[in-house]
């Protein structure tokens, strides 16, 4: 599976940005895909996950903010960020998981991901 990540960029605080994953090379239709952020210093956190059949997660940190969603032909999914913050800055990459069972399961574990995208800037101003 490759991913390839778009829509980063700089906004102020209080800004909006949509994050964008193209998704190609599936040979199964039960996937999970995820959203995980990395700020200097920091470990890759969590950020949003959306499971094959549509169940969402999100962090705390991002809840009520950020809404995680999938286009119809489950070939890209998006990541809606609103109400920006400083602290959001980050590069967020996107992720992919083949689900062998349940299609509703979605997986918040950054270690338990197949495939990777490159990542994305999100800079967020003061």
């Amino acid at each position: 599976v490759q991913l390839v990540e778009s829509g980063g960029g700089l906004v102020q605080t209080g800004g909006s940005l949509r994050l964008s994953c193209a998704v190609a090379g599936r040979t199964f239709n039960n996937y999970a895909e995820g959203w995980f952020r990395q700020a200097p210093g920091k470990e890759r956190e969590f950020v949003a996950g959306i499971s094959w059949s549509g169940n969402q997660i999100y962090a705390d940190p991002v809840k009520g903010r950020f809404t995680i969603s999938r286009d119809n032909a489950k070939t890209t999914v998006y990541l809606q960020l609103n109400s920006l913050k400083p602290e959001d800055t980050a590069v967020y990459y996107c992720a992919s998981k083949e689900l062998m069972g349940y299609s509703g399961y979605v997986e918040t574990s950054v270690s338990l991901y197949d495939a990777w995208g490159q990542g994305t800037q999100v800079t967020v101003s003061s």
